[in-house]
């Protein structure tokens, strides 16, 4: 399938969004818009495929789109350094076909789901935490539920060890970033 003329939204380029952002540009998503509003750190290159160690200290939007640029000549990524907030979740949402969810906190998971079902438009959502992954996707006005459905809102600050505290493996986030972006294909090739 021609997917030259899709596009996707894809929140954070870490461990979950970084190997989603390739699994998309190597399919030939034609518009992929990439935002995140962190810098590369050392601690980061075990679970972000996008970075080396040349990038430390780099932005990672920046860093990111050049890397997919390099890669993948035909794919208009677009690299934007700030955060996905309330201010512009819905506008972001509402100009891409699909949207994956690959931050680390959950006020920005809850808002993207709020923002997807808004602008009605699919979400693939990703957590990892240790050995642990989780994937769900949401179709607004489908069968099945969304983020909220499932957890009525973020859990109590604390009640949650941080990816720093727990840790994560890194080969489960690339896993599951990879089955996340899959999860989008299909869902940009209308399954």
């Amino acid at each position: 399938m021609d997917l030259s003329g899709k596009s996707a939204l894809v929140v954070g380029a870490g461990g979950l969004g970084g190997p989603a952002v390739l699994v998309l540009a190597g399919a030939g998503v034609g518009r992929i818009v990439l935002v995140e509003d962190d810098a590369v750190e050392t601690s980061n290159l075990n679970r972000q495929p996008l970075f080396g160690e040349a990038d430390v200290g780099r932005r990672k939007a920046a860093a990111a789109a050049a890397r997919i640029r390099a890669l993948f000549p035909n794919v208009a990524l677009e690299g934007r350094d700030r955060r996905f907030d309330a201010a512009n979740a819905v506008e972001l949402t509402r100009a891409a076909d699909v949207v994956v969810d690959g931050s680390d906190n959950f006020a920005t998971k809850f808002l993207a789901n709020d923002a997807a079902l808004r602008a009605r438009r699919p979400l693939v959502h990703g957590g990892v935490l240790r050995t642990t992954a989780q994937l769900l996707t949401v179709v607004p006005g489908g069968l099945g539920g969304c983020l909220r459905c499932l957890f009525e809102a973020p859990p109590p600050a604390g009640s949650v060890p941080s990816c720093a505290e727990a840790g994560i493996l890194g080969p489960v986030a690339g896993f599951a970033g990879s089955l996340m972006g899959a999860e989008a294909l299909r869902l940009l090739a209308g399954e």
